[in-house]
């Protein structure tokens, strides 16, 4: 296919594949949806209910709801479906609100650890809680893997485990974000 164009007398190039260009394009960024002073260095809970309620707190002003209970109802109902805590000290529980326009990210970690009813029933100590708009399965799915991608990475893992403040758990979760 390469090779001299005889109309034109120059050389001829294939187009351009668009396939990794357009997945860059279309994939969404954690650092889009997260903000600093929605990163929890330090969570305080001891079960579930307790740990969603704080990642909830930090987002209730941003997804413009009434109270933490609200966000917190449409998390324990996801959560009636099944866990998502994913095992290997990772928990992304997520929800959709009707209400939403836009992705809303709140990042905690428990330095003890939390029974999160994970499927290795390990504890676990990184949380991504991400809150969707109702209609949006197919980005919702996009940033679930994201996260999940990041997180594949143990060196990842261990730098958040390591670090003891809230910017700087920002600043690795930005610097991560940005390598893919």
């Amino acid at each position: 296919m390469n090779g001299w164009s005889p109309t034109l007398n120059k050389p001829r190039t294939l187009p351009k594949v668009r396939g990794k260009r357009r997945a860059k394009e279309g994939m969404m960024k954690i650092i889009d949806y997260l903000k600093e002073e929605w990163v929890i260095p330090d969570l305080q809970g001891t079960d579930k209910r307790s740990i969603l309620k704080e990642l909830s707190s930090v987002l209730v002003k941003p997804c413009q709801v009434a109270s933490v209970e609200e966000l917190l109802q449409v998390l324990l109902d996801r959560e009636k479906l099944g866990s998502t805590g994913i095992g290997e000290g990772i928990a992304i529980p997520h929800g959709r609100l009707k209400k939403l326009k836009k992705f809303f990210i709140s990042f905690g970690r428990s330095i003890k650890g939390v029974d999160f009813d994970s499927i290795d029933r390990n504890p676990s100590r990184l949380f991504f809680l991400v809150m969707a708009p109702e209609n949006s399965a197919v980005d919702n799915l996009k940033l679930l893997s994201r996260i999940v991608t990041l997180l594949k990475d143990p060196s990842f893992k261990k730098r958040l485990m390591e670090v003891s403040s809230q910017k700087e758990l920002f600043q690795i979760i930005s610097e991560e974000d940005e390598k893919y």
